[in-house]
């Protein structure tokens, strides 16, 4: 049967700007142009306008954030930065649940969250294989609940710490002290599938004469989707076989627990989710302001893994006690696909003090803690081990990440004769403590059976014969390696083993930083600031980086600007910690395979180093401009990544004495005491790998547009290229198709153009996103084109309060070139794991009453 979640509706910058020490708010839109909104990320001292920052900041306001259909804060950002990039990732074990993102093409631990200038948690996911990603999960923050959203295009980490290397997104809640906003919206795709509703809301209150509590709430529903063929590949076709065993036939339609007889579905899981989002603050005086936020979410959603066909490792015959032959088929008639469960739970708070104690010295001294926990559930599936005993729904264990932090940000200005203006010296202090903690799966999950052993009875007397045991079983040929007798089949729960004792536990650390931070107007045109900190991890050595960055005005209108520094990210509890063993399908066989720390003595038999942190240098140079109306911003960067953190290529483990270096893999687990080692088909661990250099441009250009009667338009096209390649050789780590994928497997291409038009109480949106063609290799390599996807809304205000929306997402149902190589298998049509949507057209509608 299958699993039914209830849904529990209960329930920053270690160093900030002194604008930042009273306001986290940005002009609205509706006032000033997007370039001249203030900005409190990045700068410390007085706050400067977009247009005249020293390094690209993307500022969006209420506005933009209402004008995107999606309530998932990551698909916020995919729609209006182009050079974040998210992918769906179904059959992907924990991120599924928890989507990873990219900035400037560096996995999303690389960029530092912060809420209210305050450094966001880290969810509890680390993503298995690849850069081992683990990132605060955004998607808990409520879009309802944001007033502005800056994006910092720069490294920062001189100034925020650790993380900040392809930059800085900031979210800034709403703060006001009155008004009620509701909103209700639903949809569906084009396809008849994947309908989703959202309600929310927001609620200002004052508190006192002097203080307010802003409150957000929001409820979503999705559906699943499927954008699949049936499973028809070269070593088992569905169609086929169904057609030829009429028990197996009637066994496919139940093989999966999606709708329909797909035994493989490929899309969106079902989700459901509840966010919620507090924000309060009270001022004294000039000299005392309080303020406090917090959130807590609750999310569940569920996904598949690969479908276990007869014959594939799996569901195979073995011999039971009796000498009689069994095979899982007697469980599931037509095979089956696990069906995998994540329910993900995030609360965090925050609180200080700041104030101005006059003569130019402020001070906010704060702490914050953060939890997320995702507690997983696995079902239709078998431990296989465990033969007809198995149960099938298994609880694999908990996966908790928790973080508390105290800072004390000060900050004196001081006003020099020899300057243009007001010099500015931050400095203050950080201690953050972190822990992440893998929680013991039930027993069933992990366990070793009998049948992960060949000859579990002793029946054969190696390969000469029967024992007194096997003589007179029917049908035993000790003599024959394939006699079931000698099958050897998975440990634990098959698609996603629970925890064992052995491998769960808590991984902790804490660190200390300390930081100093210099800026000034050296002249009207000039602009200058540095940064250096200082930081210290109980886990590794100390680190000391630093950060320049200028802006000059050249003539009144255009300027150049610049920074240079160095930077930092620590690889994480979760990364240093984590264990996992999960499924993998190589030539579309499933094998175990295990990831296991870098520190374990399972990856150091292996050749692992410890894990040391990643460093890195930025570079980057620009101009702005603004004539006749048009803002326009050109940057270019270079990220020079040294160390950087990746899983290396699975090694091969096989208990056959002839299999050469797989055999002594295989020796290696066992002399570790890894249970079951005799199932696991590989082995890999993250390691400070290599090093890149990425680099690219960001191209933003906006004007505002007044035609009179006919209303006002407003134009927006931001373009993003990037592209990374490795810096040295890295022959030994990847093989030549894991190293061309890496280089060429996204768009080095995108961007997005924004249209948005007013006359009277409508309002029409359009907007266009570009994908750059990109490429696959898996032997032949296949070359996917450039894609545009278009949006359009209409809006229509009425009576002050209420609006009215409908519109459509990819209103063209474009999808990207299906693949046409080796990968893309097992009934997916489309790359799963590309940036390009793959779901197709959407349409909804929404209502929103605001008083």
């Amino acid at each position: 049967m299958k699993k039914a979640y209830k849904l529990k509706k209960t329930q920053i910058f270690a160093s900030v700007c002194v604008a930042a020490l009273f306001s986290v708010q940005s002009v609205s839109a509706q006032d000033e142009s997007t370039d001249d909104e203030v900005v409190v990320t990045g700068v410390r001292g007085l706050p400067r306008s977009v247009q005249d920052s020293a390094v690209p900041i993307d500022v969006f306001n209420e506005g933009d954030l209402e004008g995107v259909s999606y309530t998932d804060v990551n698909d916020v950002l995919l729609t209006l930065v182009p050079s974040y990039t998210l992918s769906r990732q179904p059959i992907s074990d924990g991120s599924t649940f928890i989507r990873p993102a990219s900035l400037r093409g560096l996995p999303t631990d690389k960029t530092l969250v912060l809420v209210n200038s305050k450094r966001r948690h880290r969810a509890a996911l680390v993503s298995i294989g690849g850069s081992g990603t683990q990132g605060p999960d955004v998607a808990t923050i409520p879009a309802v609940a944001l007033k502005s959203v800056e994006v910092l295009r720069d490294g920062a980490a001189a100034q925020y710490g650790s993380d900040a290397i392809a930059g800085v997104i900031n979210f800034i809640l709403k703060d006001s002290a009155d008004g009620i906003t509701l909103t209700a919206q639903t949809g569906q795709f084009y396809e008849g599938d994947g309908f989703e509703y959202i309600f929310a809301g927001n609620a200002g209150f004052g508190l006192g004469e002097d203080g307010f509590v802003n409150i957000s709430l929001e409820y979503s529903h999705s559906d699943s989707t499927v954008r699949a063929e049936q499973y028809c590949e070269s070593w088992f076709c569905v169609p086929t076989v169904a057609a030829m065993d009429p028990t197996f036939a009637a066994g496919v339609e139940a093989a999966s627990l999606s709708d329909g007889d797909i035994v493989q579905p490929w899309g969106r899981p079902n989700a459901e989710a509840f966010r919620s989002f507090v924000n309060m603050g009270y001022t004294f005086s000039d000299a005392l302001e309080f303020y406090a936020f917090g959130n807590y979410s609750d999310s569940t959603a569920d996904g598949n893994f690969f479908y276990r066909y007869p014959g594939n490792g799996t569901i195979e015959d073995i011999r039971l006690e009796d000498g009689s032959v069994y095979n899982f088929l007697e469980i599931f008639p037509g095979g089956f696909t696990p069906q995998f469960h994540g329910d993900v739970t995030d609360y965090s708070g925050a609180g200080g003090f700041r104030g101005d104690l006059g003569g130019g010295f402020y001070y906010d001294v704060s702490g914050r803690v953060g939890v997320n926990k995702i507690e997983y559930f696995i079902e239709n599936t078998v431990n296989p081990s465990l033969g007809p005993d198995t149960p099938t729904e298994f609880y694999p264990g908990d996966l908790i990440n928790k973080e508390a932090q105290f800072q004390a940000d000060l900050a004196q200005v001081v006003d020099l004769d020899a300057l243009a203006g007001p010099l500015t010296i931050g400095f203050g202090a950080s201690y953050l403590k972190e822990s992440y903690e893998l929680v013991e799966g039930d027993p069933a999950s992990y366990a070793s059976g009998p049948f992960a052993l060949p000859d579990p009875f002793d029946f054969c007397d190696g390969m000469t014969g029967p024992t007194a045991a096997g003589m007179g079983i029917a049908g035993l040929d000790c003599t024959n390696p394939d006699d079931p007798v000698f099958t050897v089949i998975g440990v634990g729960s098959n698609g996603f083993p629970g925890y064992s004792p052995e491998f769960s536990g808590k991984y902790t650390r804490n660190s200390k930083a300390f930081y100093l931070d210099v800026s000034a107007d050296v002249t009207e045109s000039w602009f200058l600031q540095g940064a250096v900190r200082y930081e210290n991890y109980s886990d590794f050595d100390s680190q000391l980086i630093y950060k320049f960055a200028t802006r000059y005005e050249i003539v009144d209108g255009f300027a150049v600007r610049g920074s240079y520094g160095t930077g930092f990210r620590a690889p994480t509890p979760g990364q240093q910690g984590t264990t996992n063993v999960s499924t993998r399908l190589p030539n579309g066989f499933p094998v175990a395979t295990g990831l296991f720390p870098a520190s374990s003595p399972v990856a150091q038999a292996l050749g692992a180093d410890a894990l040391e942190p990643e460093t890195s240098k930025n570079i980057a140079a620009g101009v702005t401009a603004s004539y006749g109306g048009i803002n326009l911003s050109v940057d270019f960067y270079r990220i020079a990544l040294e160390d950087r953190v990746n899983a290396i290529s699975t090694q091969d483990v096989s208990s056959d004495p002839m299999a050469g270096d797989a055999y002594d893999n295989y020796l290696a687990l066992v002399g570790a005491g890894v249970v079951g080692a005799e199932s696991i088909g590989g082995v890999f661990y993250f390691a400070n790998a290599f090093d890149t250099v990425t680099k690219g441009v960001d191209i933003v250009a906006t004007t505002d547009l007044d035609l009179g009667e006919a209303g006002t338009t407003s134009l927006s096209l931001a373009a993003n290229y990037n592209e990374t390649e490795f810096d040295g050789d890295v022959d030994a780590l990847f093989n030549a198709e894991d190293q061309f994928d890496f280089v060429n497997g996204e768009p080095n291409w995108r961007g997005i153009f924004t249209a948005i038009h007013n006359i009277g109480g409508f309002t029409a949106l359009g907007r266009v996103s570009y994908y750059g063609s990109y490429e696959n290799d898996n032997g032949p390599i296949q070359e996917f084109g450039s894609e545009f996807l278009v949006d359009l809304e209409l809006s229509y205000t009425f009576m002050d309060h209420y609006k009215l929306s409908v519109g459509a997402r990819n209103i063209l149902d474009n999808y990207p070139d299906p693949g046409m190589i080796g990968e893309t298998c097992c009934g997916r049509i489309y790359r799963s794991d590309s940036i390009v949507d793959w779901q197709g057209g959407y349409y909804y509608g929404r209502v929103e009453v605001s008083f």
